[in-house]
Formats: C-alpha cells, structure tokens, sequence
C-alpha cells in the first residue's frame, strides 16, 4: 500500500493546465512572475488542509471569501508556466455540481448529512454569491478539474502511455515519502488526441456520456494558451492504491487501444480493452465504501 499522508486527504484526481507567464493580462501577470520567481510553493496538500480548515468554523467557511493568489508552478522548455489554484471559483463549482446531485438524489450522502455539514441556508446564500459574480465574470474557468475516487476515462484519451511519471518524491512531511503518478503532455498534443478520439467515437458510437464528456474537455482545452502543458495527476488515489497496482496501471495505453480496436473495427479487442479499464476502475470506486 502506498505510504501515508500525516493527514488524512481526499481522495481525488485532478486535470491541470499550465499556462506560459505571456498568456496572462496584466497586473495577473506581474502577480505570477514575481510569485515564480519566490520560488517557496504551496503543495496541493497545502490547498486541502485549508479548504477543510474552514469547514471547521460553525457555519461553515463552504468557498473562500477571496480568491486563492497560489498556483502550481513548471518550467516547460524554458518557459516558465502556471496552474492558478483558483480555489474559490472551483468550490462554488463544485458546490453547484453538489446541489445538482442532490436535487437529481444522484448523491450518495444522505439528506440529513448533507443538511447538517453544509447548512441549506449556507449553501443558497453561496449560491446567490456566486450568480453575482459570474454576472460580472462570464468568461471565467477554472485551470483545474476534480474527480473523486476515480479518473474519468475522458481524461486518459488526452495522453499516451509513454507519458506516464511514477515515482516516489519526498514530501518534506514526518511520512518522509509518497508516490506520485501523473501524464504530462503538450497542449497541441491533448487537442490532437482529443479530436482523433471523438471523431472515432462518433463514428463508432452513438452520442453518449462518453461523447458528451469529450467535447465537454475539448471546449476546455480551447480556452487555454496553445503552448500550455495538461497534466493529469492521481493526486490522492496514490494513498489508495497499492503500490505494484500503480506501478501496472496502463489506462491511457487500453483507452488508445480501445480506440484504435474501433477505429479497425475490431469490436472484440475494443470490448476487452474497455473492460480492463472499467474492472481497474471500478475496485478503486468501491474502496470509498470500504470500512
């Protein structure tokens, strides 16, 4: 099993972009550059721990009362690129995709529970906040995307196997160490692999979640500089997942070569490349249940 956090995280994933410093507006750009150039940088650690420091507080702090001025920091070719954390425009998010389950009762949490973590009136006076403000920022995206207990399957057809970072990395915390699992690749390269992709589906397939979900990723994508660097991190699920299951996962090579299986026409090899992904998957889901 991979090492313990000294805290407890979530376990989630998480889809990155990194823009270069000149895809910035100024004064957001000054703001970057001299942040890079501190060089001391919060973790994504760093982000949880705040974020369930303030659903400590009676009620709750559910979004930040201003927004995060930290990013994830890399250095593409030369060129130094940023992932803002963009931590209070992603909880409003992420508290209307909540909203939604629960009104939809997708949602595995009981009414109750939900009610008492994040108090219905908590809850509409943030979603009232948040209509204010993207009246007065349409335009507005996060650089970052979060799915819980899983990565999505859209997500992998963005990368190749080659692609694929696992290592450990010091954590500068008592556990001392922890695995890491990411894909890094060019943005021209995850807009090439997108569209192959979709175009195969929609050839193949009829229109589905699944489609659905890759235009959705696409639409995305364009809003970012060209030259930027998407990285897909397991984030969390390493503290999950056993470190030889880590070490044997190939979900980007099954999703090309499910693809490809369809684009041969090979429905076989497609079922069975699709169904290693899902049974990989589908373990890792059913831990959120584990005692």
């Amino acid at each position: 099993m991979a090492e313990k956090a000294s805290v407890v995280v979530p376990y989630a994933a998480y889809l990155r972009i990194y823009e270069p410093l000149a895809a910035f507006p100024e004064p957001e750009r000054s703001h970057w550059i001299a942040y890079a150039k501190a060089e001391r940088f919060p973790t994504a650690q760093d982000e949880i721990r705040r974020s369930l420091a303030d659903l400590v507080p009676v009620p709750p702090v559910v979004v930040p009362v201003r927004e995060s001025a930290d990013a994830f920091v890399t250095e593409v070719d030369g060129v130094t690129c940023v992932c803002p954390w963009r931590t209070r425009l992603r909880g409003w998010q992420a508290l209307a995709a909540l909203t939604q389950a629960a009104g939809n009762r997708e949602l595995d949490l009981p009414q109750p529970v939900l009610d008492a973590a994040l108090p219905p009136v908590v809850r509409r006076q943030v979603t009232a906040d948040y209509e204010r403000w993207r009246e007065r920022n349409p335009d507005a995206r996060p650089w970052i995307r979060t799915a819980l207990w899983h990565v999505p399957v859209r997500w992998f057809v963005l990368f190749v196997d080659e692609e694929k970072e696992f290592a450990k990395q010091e954590t500068g915390e008592e556990s001392g160490q922890q695995f890491v699992l990411r894909y890094r690749t060019p943005m021209v390269e995850a807009r090439r692999r997108l569209a192959r992709g979709l175009k195969v589906l929609r050839e193949e397939l009829e229109e589905g979640p699944l489609v659905d979900g890759l235009v959705d990723v696409g639409r995305w994508l364009e809003e970012f500089h060209p030259r930027s660097l998407v990285e897909l991190d397991y984030g969390g699920l390493v503290h999950a997942i056993p470190e030889d299951q880590l070490a044997g996962d190939h979900s980007a090579a099954d999703v090309a070569e499910g693809l490809a299986a369809l684009r041969a026409g090979d429905g076989e090899r497609a079922g069975a490349a699709y169904e290693r992904l899902t049974e990989r998957w589908k373990a890792v889901r059913q831990l959120q249940y584990a005692n």
